[in-house]
């Protein structure tokens, strides 16, 4: 057998090759690292797009009630008293329908629940009365998970189904505008009622409980419309309820918004969608057992209804409900999504 002798030229031409290789993997590797950065920095873009002052949505009789914004898919979420689908809309506006279920008539308060990648949709019939239930979907796929049949629980003659909120283990309040009920529904999907009180009961035409959030030190807060008033509710023991004492009147309280470290709650007043509507921002030193106000913005009369935010900016939605309820005003056919000018906003 023929032995090669490693000569001073062939080691040479050997140690060229490898530096050849690797030069090229370097630049490979170069060029990889570069399309990752680019990819990275595309991704990082998307996140951090900037959410315009005013979102303008185009779609003929929609009338959204609830809103929640899905940052991670860069759009809001918009329910339908008309439709019942719960609809996508973009950044620039662009209304696609997300979740098409025959069980929801007409859909009101919208809740995302982001470390189960829910969303939650408060379903009624305000031609009937007689609907309440909590729609439970996958946020990515709009796969159901649930539909909640809340009068199983304990119905009173009325039922609207409203508003939502979440704790950290995922158990979720719906209230009910029509009868003096709040309702507990855990993370199965399993119902009951945790509050009913004739203290809030309402008359034909009346609404009661509107919208809810839930405090981590243990309790709600929730907008008793009829009285312009809000109502701090302890979950574990609810007959110990009490008036929130505000330093400003309210005039149609409707969907509430409260920030991480339960020290700023923002409320919005439809005012029956008079000029009047405003969204307020309060504080509290003392868990709300009262609040004062720090700042307020003027919508005008679009009946502004609910909130949600990017953790930094509020957004609110205008969803002009009395066009709907009233006949004698011309339908609306534009809605918008507004950011609240505020500047003392706590992390949401």
């Amino acid at each position: 057998m023929i032995k090669l002798r490693h000569t001073p030229l062939a080691a040479a031409r050997k140690s060229a090759t490898l530096a050849l290789g690797m030069a090229a993997a370097l630049l490979s590797s170069c060029s990889s690292i570069n399309d990752a950065l680019e990819e990275l920095q595309k991704e990082k873009d998307k996140n951090n797009q900037v959410i315009p002052g005013q979102i303008i949505i185009n779609q003929e009789q929609l009338y959204p009630e609830g809103v929640a914004l899905d940052q991670k898919n860069r759009r809001f979420l918009v329910s339908s008293l008309t439709r019942g689908t719960i609809g996508a809309v973009a950044y620039n506006g662009t209304y696609t329908p997300f979740i098409q279920d025959p069980a929801l008539k007409a859909t009101i308060g919208l809740k995302i629940d982001e470390a189960r990648r829910r969303v939650l949709v408060a379903v009624s019939d305000p031609r009937m009365a007689n609907v309440a239930g909590l729609g439970i979907y996958d946020l990515n796929t709009a796969e159901r998970l649930h539909f909640v049949d809340l009068l199983q629980a304990g119905g009173g003659q009325r039922n609207f189904a409203n508003d939502i909120a979440t704790d950290p283990q995922g158990n979720a309040y719906v209230t009910n505008s029509f009868s003096p009920i709040i309702y507990k529904v855990d993370r199965d999907g399993n119902a009951s009622v945790l509050l009913q009180e004739n203290r809030f009961a309402t008359n034909p035409g009346e609404f009661g409980f509107n919208g809810i959030v839930y405090d981590n030190n243990g309790f709600l807060i929730v907008a008793f419309s009829k009285e312009n008033a809000l109502f701090r509710i302890p979950v574990n023991n609810p007959s110990a309820y009490s008036r929130v004492e505000l330093s400003t009147q309210l005039m149609g309280p409707d969907g509430l918004l409260l920030s991480k470290d339960g020290k700023q709650l923002v409320v919005v007043n439809n005012a029956g969608g008079a000029e009047a509507g405003k969204v307020l921002s309060f504080t509290s030193d003392d868990q709300w057992k009262s609040g004062r106000q720090t700042e307020s913005f003027a919508t005008g009369a679009v009946f502004p209804t609910t909130a949600t935010s990017n953790g930094k900016d509020v957004f609110v939605l205008y969803a002009y409900l009395n066009r709907l309820f009233n006949p004698a005003l011309p339908p609306q056919n534009t809605f918008t999504i507004q950011k609240v000018p505020f500047n003392q906003n706590r992390p949401f």
